[in-house]
C-alpha cells in the first residue's frame, strides 16, 4: 500500500478528512520548501503537493504562476527537487506528490523520471495537462515504478472521463471546483458539494477537491462532503510577504488553522 493509500485509510478509520497542502518546489529556493515540508506536516498536512515550477503554467493564477517565477530564477530542477526529496525522506515520512506540467519531465525522460522519482521517495504524481487519454504508456511507467498518478475532473467531465479517471487513477482524484485556473476564491460554489457527492457514489478512491479554497471555514465546508481537501494559493500568497522565520510562522499558523477547521467539519 502507497503511503498515500495508507493515509488516506487510516484517516478514514479515525473518520477524518485529509488535508492536502501546495507549496511551490524552490520557492523562494530549495532550502526553504526543505525546511517547510515538516513544518506542514506537524501542523497538520497529510499529504503535501510540491509544485514543480515550469514556464508556461497554463492551469495556474498568478499568485502560483509568480511562485514558479520565483522558483526558476532561484535555479530549480526537476533533479534539485527529487534530491531535496531524498533529504526529506530521512527525517519525515509524510506522503508527497509532485504536480506539475508534462513538459519538465518529457524533458528528463519519463521512465528516468519516474524510477528516480520513486528511489528519491516520491509518492505521486499529477501532471494537469496529460490526461487520462494519453497518459497510458506514462500510467504504465508509473505503475512499474511503485509511484501513484492522479487524474483530475472538473465541473465539464463528462461520463466518460469519469470512468477513465476512475479506472486508471491510483491515491486519489482530484476534483477541480472551478472552471478556470487556480486562486483562492471568496466563497465556494454550492455546485460543489451535489457534484462530489455524486462522483463519490461512483468512485472506489478517495476524492479530493481543490482549486479556490482560501480560508478555514471554506475547507470545512468542502470536507463535509469530500476525502480530503486541498489548499495551494492562499498557502503560497503567504511567500509574496514573508521570508525565513516569518515565512515559516505564517504558514504553520495557517496550515493548522486548515486542519481545525476540516476537524470541526
Amino acid at each position: 500500500m502507497s503511503r498515500i493509500a495508507e493515509k488516506f485509510a487510516t484517516l478514514a478509520r479515525r473518520g477524518e478528512k485529509a488535508l492536502i497542502t501546495f507549496i511551490t518546489a524552490g520557492d523562494p529556493d530549495l532550502a526553504t520548501t526543505e525546511k517547510l515540508i515538516p513544518l506542514m506536516e506537524r501542523a497538520g498536512a497529510d499529504i503535501i503537493e510540491l509544485g514543480v515550477p515550469f514556464s508556461d503554467p497554463m492551469a495556474d493564477g498568478p499568485t502560483i504562476q509568480l511562485a514558479s517565477e520565483r522558483a526558476l530564477a532561484a535555479g530549480t530542477t526537476v533533479a534539485k527537487i527529487l534530491a531535496m526529496v531524498k533529504s526529506v525522506r530521512h527525517h519525515s515520512q509524510v506522503p508527497l506528490l509532485l504536480m506539475g506540467y508534462y513538459n519538465p519531465i518529457f524533458v528528463y525522460g519519463p521512465e528516468k523520471f519516474l524510477a528516480d522519482a520513486a528511489a528519491a521517495g516520491v509518492d505521486g504524481v499529477l501532471l494537469v495537462d496529460l490526461p487520462p487519454e494519453e497518459a497510458g504508456d506514462f500510467k504504465a511507467m508509473a505503475d512499474r515504478h511503485g509511484v501513484n498518478v492522479i487524474f483530475l475532473l472538473t465541473p465539464t467531465s463528462d461520463k466518460a472521463r469519469l470512468d477513465k479517471v476512475a479506472r486508471l487513477g491510483s491515491g486519489f482524484i482530484y476534483y477541480v471546483s472551478v472552471t478556470g485556473v487556480t486562486g483562492a476564491r471568496q466563497s465556494v460554489d454550492s455546485s460543489v458539494f451535489d457534484a462530489v457527492t455524486g462522483i463519490k457514489a461512483k468512485v472506489r478512491l478517495p476524492l479530493a477537491v481543490g482549486f479556490g479554497i482560501a480560508d478555514p471555514e471554506q475547507a470545512g465546508r468542502v470536507a463535509s462532503v469530500a476525502d480530503g481537501v486541498v489548499v495551494g494559493s492562499a498557502i503560497v500568497k503567504l511567500f509574496e510577504t514573508h521570508r525565513g522565520k516569518a515565512l515559516e510562522d505564517s504558514v504553520t499558523a495557517f496550515v493548522t488553522s486548515l486542519k481545525a477547521g476540516i476537524v470541526q467539519e
